[in-house]
């Protein structure tokens, strides 16, 4: 008999707002941020083995050049998780890469939580015997954020995070990504340093992303793709995260699908996803 497949969805993460505080004396930044997730992102599947061997393949329109060992998240994620365990299962694992890399919706730290909340089921771990946030926190500023995949407003390095009452489940979006990419070190880099304001979440539609600037610096292709989607009339149309997907939500899905269908035949070599948020 087969062992069987356990799958999950690595959301993709938005920023719907970004706002940069301050640059702190380690180098990190002080964020306010209200992240939330779309219901499509990559793949991850898994199956168990016995032998305590963790194995990754990777495949997608968007895996080319991705390491399969500890330089990948998910075998970080994997590795950190058997330790803290003290595990002897293993696992084969796929993951199908469809988001764009560096591209800022949080592919890897996505894929990371994916493969946390895959391996919980997968090994039949309790939560509640490890501490899971901590092996979160020690795999990347987003991953905590990802792993719910929910609505939450994050500061500090984006490691604290709160429940907001805010439901946007089923708000259509569109993303888009002229295919470049936008390395996130030079883009925080390349901030101006100046503080813009705090970001109230239950008002993000009139907040910012204050890393669009610098990292229109770097690929000016970002102005374009915002153009293109401000010409849309969505709701609001922003940079995510350190770029260069931006978004549009929209009020409809039908509306949506004709601006996702308008752009597709003006760049065609542009990357662009419809979905919804969660």
């Amino acid at each position: 008999m087969e062992p069987p497949v356990l799958t999950e969805t690595a959301h993709a993460k938005l920023n719907l707002a970004l706002h940069v505080r301050a640059r702190r004396a380690d180098g990190y930044h002080e964020l306010e941020s209200l992240f939330a997730f779309c219901a499509d992102g990559d793949g991850l599947s898994g199956t168990l083995r016995e032998d305590g061997e963790i194995a990754l393949r990777v495949e997608g329109p968007f895996a080319d050049g991705l390491p399969t060992d500890e330089r990948n998240l998910v075998m970080r994620a994997a590795h950190a998780l058997q330790a803290a365990t003290g595990g002897h299962l293993g696992a084969d694992l796929l993951l199908e890469k469809r988001l764009p890399v560096a591209s800022g919706i949080g592919g890897g730290s996505a894929d990371a939580a994916a493969a946390l909340r895959l391996l919980v089921r997968l090994w039949d771990v309790r939560p509640m015997e490890i501490d899971f946030p901590a092996i979160a926190s020690a795999l990347g500023a987003d991953v905590p954020a990802c792993l719910g995949s929910a609505t939450i407003f994050g500061s500090g390095v984006g490691d604290r995070l709160e429940t907001i009452d805010l439901d946007l489940a089923e708000t259509p979006v569109l993303l888009v990504n002229p295919l470049i990419a936008c390395p996130t070190g030079p883009v925080f880099g390349g901030w101006d340093g100046i503080d813009r304001g705090a970001l109230d979440p239950l008002a993000w539609a009139r907040g910012r992303n204050d890393l669009t600037a610098s990292a229109m610096a770097l690929v000016p292709e970002i102005e374009d793709v915002l153009a293109v989607l401000r010409a849309q009339l969505p709701q609001v149309a922003r940079m995510s995260g350190s770029g260069a997907t931006c978004f549009a939500v929209f009020a409809s899905e039908a509306e949506r699908d004709a601006a996702a269908d308008r752009i597709i035949a003006d760049h065609p070599d542009w990357w662009v996803m419809t979905s919804l948020l969660r």
